[in-house]
């Protein structure tokens, strides 16, 4: 028998660690090659991690509620496989076995997720996760700092901060010998009021996360919003024409947000100044249009998958992207990767029933679309022999910007140019 080092996986370009939230598997359990063995959370997406190989889950690493580095061990399986020294041992994909086999990348990895989470003032490592929660519980650092840790090396995890915060509320630490520290005046905590009708429910970490992240965005940007109406007759038309022969073809269904990506990335083709992000005093061009899409999950909680390349891509190639991620966004089975990289966002606010929002914008992108509903009404449309009063299906545009960046001319001129492409949408277009 061969024991295996099972790895943090690499789960994103940007992702340094991630929160062990839930073993699936137990010690001492009989596990195969690519069967989920835990849950892992990062600050992108909560996914499922596969084993690397088939064995006995013979000791586990990691406690729940632990921010682990990536490439560092999680767990010992124990295996009839021989395994070389130079077979990686925990990848998601080819690219990413190349990544995780190099130790000083490994080793950079993992300075820098230490390095990230020392606190100044004692000197002691306290995790992302572990400072999130002291704060929104209003621990001081002086008070977070006299917790015993039962982590590697006396470091305080989750449940140390939990277990602290239960008997707090009772007076009952002293047994930890930690004093229970006087409320703070600059920040005194929040007691929420409640009567015998009401029902107190705590944010599960997705939506504290959106939360955080609103707050942050509306705090850096200067939101400012235009507004266009589109004339979406043309596209509803096709798509009432084509939505049978296209399920027929494609074996699935094609809705109107591929129309929407699609104008979208022509136009910034056109306003490339759209498709850019704030680095301090300077402004960063992007190359790839990646466009996120704001998908509503069984929860209630937003998440925003993202279509890479989208320009690069036709109706048919939107509309396959759009529904796999929709699809997998639902059924929670996003990797890091579907949604990192945006840098544009699309919000269907129509689908509520909503005809106009103005939505914040996701960070670090500058500017955002929301698509309201598509409603019929009497319009003025001019002919060769006049103008006619007409039933049209029309729809309006919210487009939120960073106006520290980008001006009302652009931010005018961008979401008009995005209607016009919407509204010359051919009704001969090809299936």
């Amino acid at each position: 028998m061969a024991s295996v080092e099972m790895l943090m996986p690499k789960m994103g370009e940007s992702i340094i660690e991630g929160t062990i939230l839930t073993w699936l598997k137990k010690e001492g359990d009989s596990i195969e090659a690519d069967e989920s063995v835990l849950e892992v959370a990062t600050d992108k997406v909560d996914t499922e991690v596969p084993a690397t190989h088939g064995g006995i889950l013979k000791k586990i690493l990691a406690k729940e509620g632990q921010v682990v580095a990536v490439g560092s061990a999680i767990a010992i399986i124990e295996t009839n496989v021989t395994v070389t020294k130079e077979e990686p041992t925990n990848s998601i994909t080819p690219k990413e076995e190349v990544v995780q086999a190099a130790p000083a990348l490994t080793s950079s990895l993992v300075t820098a997720a230490e390095s990230e989470g020392v606190s100044q003032s004692d000197g002691r490592f306290y995790s992302p996760l572990v400072k999130s929660i002291a704060k929104e519980e209003g621990i001081s650092s002086e008070e977070l700092s006299r917790i015993p840790g039962s982590g590697a090396e006396g470091r305080v995890t989750k449940q140390d901060v939990m277990d602290y915060l239960a008997t707090r509320s009772n007076g009952s630490y002293k047994k930890s010998g930690v004093a229970k520290s006087p409320p703070s005046i600059s920040q005194p905590k929040v007691i929420p009021s409640i009567t015998g009708g009401d029902e107190l429910i705590e944010m599960d970490r997705l939506r504290k996360m959106i939360a955080s992240r609103m707050v942050e965005s509306k705090r850096i940007s200067a939101h400012v919003t235009s507004f266009v109406e589109a004339d979406m007759t043309n596209i509803v038309l096709w798509r009432e024409k084509n939505k049978d022969a296209y399920r027929a073809k494609y074996g699935e269904g094609i809705t109107f947000t591929p129309f929407f990506i699609d104008a979208v990335a022509k136009a910034i083709r056109d306003f490339p100044m759209i498709n850019i992000s704030v680095e301090g005093d300077h402004i960063l061009k992007k190359k790839d249009i990646n466009i996120g899409m704001a998908v509503a999950l069984p929860s209630g909680n937003l998440i925003v998958p993202v279509i890479k390349n989208a320009d690069q891509l036709n109706i048919v190639g939107i509309s396959k992207k759009v529904n796999d991620l929709a699809n997998r966004a639902r059924n929670n089975k996003l990797t890091a990767d579907d949604v990192t990289e945006g840098t544009y966002t699309v919000s269907n606010v129509g689908s509520f029933g909503n005809i106009m929002g103005t939505p914040i914008i996701p960070q670090p992108q500058v500017a955002i679309l929301a698509i309201g509903a598509i409603v019929k009404k009497p319009a003025v449309v001019e002919t060769p022999t006049g103008d006619v009063i007409a039933i049209r299906h029309k729809m309006f545009l919210s487009h939120t910007y960073d106006h520290r960046v980008v001006d009302g001319s652009l931010g005018g001129m961008f979401v008009r140019k995005v209607a016009d492409y919407l509204e010359e949408f051919e009704l001969e277009t090809a299936l």
